[in-house]
Parts: C-alpha cells; sequence; structure tokens
C-alpha cells in the first residue's frame, strides 16, 4: 500500500547535509529516503519511552511480589547458557 507523501521545508546545516548524503549514498537510497527513517525512529524511540513509562508508573502503583521476582530470577539462572 503506497501512502501519500508531502513535501515538508526543513532546514539543515552543510555538515549535516553532507554526512546525510554520504551516509545514503553508502547505503544506495537517497537522503529523503534516509530522513524518513530517521522520523521513523524517533517516533519508534519516542513510542517506547512512554510504554516504559506506563510500566515503570504501573509497577510503583503495584509493585511485583518479591516471591515472584526471585523465582524468575532463579528460573532464569538455571535456564541460561553457560557463557
Amino acid at each position: 500500500m503506497t501512502m501519500a507523501r508531502r513535501e515538508v521545508l526543513v532546514q539543515l546545516d552543510d555538515e549535516l547535509i553532507e554526512r546525510l548524503a554520504a551516509i545514503a549514498a553508502a547505503e544506495g537510497t537517497n537522503r529523503s529516503a534516509l530522513l524518513r527513517r530517521g522520523a521513523r525512529a524517533v517516533i519508534e524511540a519516542t513510542d517506547l519511552a512512554a510504554a516504559d513509562a506506563e510500566l515503570d508508573a504501573a509497577y510503583r502503583r503495584q509493585p511485583q511480589d518479591p516471591a515472584f521476582v526471585e523465582a524468575a530470577a532463579r528460573l532464569a539462572a538455571e535456564t541460561a547458557p553457560p557463557w
């Protein structure tokens, strides 16, 4: 499915443009595709940070049972590969 695109004017300094162009060339793409990928990464990071904050708030409202945490840690230690 192709989504409609809109042009957005963004001002960048020369060094940033040169670095983006070099990365895009090395990856066989263009600056626009690279910037779209960067925008998606920023959005994903923001969403993940919000989810982490919600999870943290939930544990602060209702902490886990220490016995459950201990059992999970013990199980993880028993099943972890020997490195």
